[in-house]
């Protein structure tokens, strides 16, 4: 597999960039769970848009499965377009995002915080207007990542975010497992998926699908489909997929799923089962009991081993935008800054 692109330097550089945010952000992490634990939140509101929004979903499932606290996604065109007044007192907003300068993002962190909300803002630029207009900026630590499609970024968004709840809810289980990340990280970079090539090159469209924070994952990377392969892409929880869009499924039709280690594998097995009797070609990250498998780094902890599975879909979606002739660090259309209003 060709190893020039700024993709696969990025994706490469990963299990450093998340070592580095480990030990480079660890005290304003533990200060800012320390904020969480005191302020104990009955909701939490989370704002972000693309790559930073499936983050954002990740961490929804994480704290609504660990806490029991819900989380909501806020809109970011609330404040923007519509001058929503927000009433937030006694929650907490998270916002995520790589530059931090999306208008309508710094918009709506700001209207929650004078909506009376504890703000906090993961952001990988230093100095960006999210950092500016939240009470707490935690740096992702990421580095420079100057490919178009956010890869390690996404990864340390959601370390960053994990790393928070294990603060703020007391889980060392967790926060051992995040120490314990980037030499798992490291295996998975190199994860070989040349089996998946053929089959998505061949394909007009696919699905990909998982369910609680595999379906972060799964949203992930059906966006990088689209981004860096021009292929597309469809997500859906494995408990949607079977009302309606399986209809869809005949023979070839490719489908990607993700299975981590943890209470929704087996109804995922199900439905594993049925997209094969469909005639899919099921694509399977984890433990199905049908279909091509995949390889994948376990990491012994059901909220970090979703972690390695996008990191190897990662490299695997470089180079699948490699063997289509395509240029995966400048997708058509897009630009690395997206700043809307």
């Amino acid at each position: 597999m060709p190893t020039n692109s700024l993709m696969r330097q990025e994706v490469l550089e990963t299990p450093a960039a998340v070592e580095r945010l480990l030990k480079g952000s660890r005290s304003d992490l533990r200060a800012a769970g320390d904020m969480l634990r005191e302020l104990d939140p009955k909701v939490v509101a989370t704002i972000a848009r693309g790559s930073s929004d499936h983050a954002a979903t990740f961490f929804k499932y994480a704290v609504e499965m660990r806490c029991g606290i819900p989380v909501a996604s806020l809109g970011p065109s609330l404040a923007s377009v519509y001058g929503a007044r927000l009433r937030l007192a006694g929650a907490a907003a998270v916002a995520i995002s790589q530059s931090g300068r999306s208008p309508d993002i710094v918009a709506l962190l700001k209207a929650a915080r004078d909506g009376g909300a504890e703000t906090i803002a993961l952001v990988n630029a230093p100095g960006s207007p999210l950092g500016a207009a939240s009470a707490r900026e935690l740096s992702l630590q990421a580095g420079p990542e100057r490919s178009v499609a956010a890869t390690k970024s996404f990864v340390c968004s959601i370390v960053a975010a994990l790393a928070l709840l294990g603060h703020w809810s007391g889980d060392e289980a967790l926060l051992a497992a995040l120490q314990a990340l980037p030499s798992r990280l490291d295996e998975a970079a190199r994860a070989d998926w040349s089996a998946a090539i053929e089959p998505c090159a061949k394909a007009s469209s696919l699905y990909t699908v998982g369910r609680g924070p595999g379906f972060a994952i799964a949203a992930e990377a059906a966006l990088k489909f689209k981004e860096v392969a021009i292929l597309h892409a469809e997500c859906f929880s494995g408990a949607e997929i079977v009302h309606g869009p399986v209809s869809l499924v005949e023979p070839g039709f490719p489908v990607l799923a993700f299975l981590p280690d943890d209470a929704a594998r087996p109804g995922l097995q199900d439905i594993c089962r049925r997209l094969h009797d469909s005639g899919a070609t099921l694509l399977a990250v984890g433990g199905s009991p049908v279909g091509t498998i995949l390889p994948h780094a376990s990491t012994g902890h059901p909220l970090t081993e979703p972690l390695s599975m996008i990191l190897s879909f990662y490299a695997f979606v470089e180079g699948l935008a490699q063997a289509k002739d395509l240029d995966p660090d400048t997708p058509r259309g897009l630009k690395k800054v997206t700043e809307t209003v």
